[in-house]
């Protein structure tokens, strides 16, 4: 079978696709044949060498496809369930511990980019009814982060205010859903056009943070002066200084991204004053994933993708990852 894998001595692009054995079943196990995976900021690190992965490990964490295959005492799934991987498969439910982070496809243990994956069943859960399997892929990392964020650290419902950053996976999501919850959302990006698109999903107000460098001010003129309930968090050090003079006093900010670096200077006074309280998000449980997928199918919702790639042209999906240009998701079908 075909595979996506590490491989940084050997390849300039630090991945290639190679051919492996297809996986064996066992028991407490389903072998699924992936049709779709999708990238995340996460899978980049991996392949940049910022997470230290051994080579020839098979890369992505999230994928869709269908059982072709189940092990002896598997109960939950049978041949012909379109399922979807999950990032953390041991954090089932309730608050998170070291130990239930582990087992990260595509870092701790072999990734999803492959022709067939074996997964314990407890790794796997029944994806949206309504969507396709290069939809469905979009939803293990980011859409459970957005869902975390937006519904249990945020609690977005109407008559709340959210402030989202940019229009990458998670934000695209984070706007679908809080405005599915009745929310109002401002949210910023870094050109007038994906403002459009913005717009056309749903948001309430959108500001261009290049043209206002001060972005927190203006998102704060937009709730009346009172100050965003919440602000999914992206950008980390460079944008937190903004989140915090866009939130009213005891205001929420979701802390699920670095995108512009791991340390930096923060305004502490202001965020005490304010009164403010900062999560960190890694992604979600088990129970976290089951219920994104009830409320897609309920609300309809479904990811927005911004191109799919065939697995042949995976390094040219990364590539356009790398470049910032997107709207949305990144698909690579196989």
């Amino acid at each position: 079978m075909k595979a996506l894998v590490l491989n940084r001595n050997a390849s300039e692009s630090g991945m290639v696709i190679i051919d492996l054995d297809e996986p064996q079943i066992g028991p407490g196990l389903v072998l699924v044949r992936i049709r779709a995976a999708s990238i995340n900021f996460h899978d980049l690190a991996v392949i940049s060498g910022q997470l230290q992965a051994p080579e020839g490990r098979v890369l992505l964490s999230d994928a869709a496809g269908y059982v072709v295959a189940v092990g002896e005492g598997v109960e939950r799934f049978r041949v012909g369930d379109r399922v979807i991987s999950r990032f953390f498969p041991n954090w089932l439910s309730g608050p998170a511990t070291s130990e239930q982070l582990g087992g990260v496809p595509g870092d701790h243990v072999d990734g999803v980019a492959a022709e067939y994956v074996s997964f314990h069943e407890q790794a796997v859960t029944l994806l949206p009814k309504h969507m396709s399997f290069e939809e469905a892929a979009c939803l293990p990392c980011a859409g459970v982060t957005a869902w975390q964020a937006v519904m249990d650290v945020i609690g977005a419902r109407p008559g709340t205010s959210l402030l989202i950053q940019g229009s990458g996976g998670v934000s695209v999501f984070a706007l679908q859903l809080a405005k599915a919850a009745g929310a109002t959302v401002i949210a910023t990006s870094s050109t007038n056009e994906k403002c459009e698109k913005l717009r056309a999903l749903g948001a309430d107000h959108t500001i261009n943070y290049l043209d206002n460098p001060e972005w927190g001010k203006l998102a704060k003129q937009c709730t009346g002066g009172r100050g965003v309930d919440g602000v999914v968090e992206v950008g980390g050090p460079g944008t937190l200084a903004q989140s915090i003079a866009a939130c009213r006093m005891g205001g929420e900010i979701a802390m699920i991204g670095v995108l512009t670096g791991r340390e930096g200077v923060i305004p502490t006074a202001d965020f005490f004053r304010a009164n403010l309280r900062m999560t960190g998000i890694t992604v979600g449980s088990a129970q976290h994933q089951g219920a994104l997928v009830r409320a897609t199918e309920t609300a309809h919702l479904k990811p927005v993708i911004d191109s799919v790639f065939p697995l042949a042209e995976a390094k040219a999906a990364v590539s356009h990852q790398l470049r910032q240009k997107h709207f949305g998701k990144i698909v690579i079908s196989i």
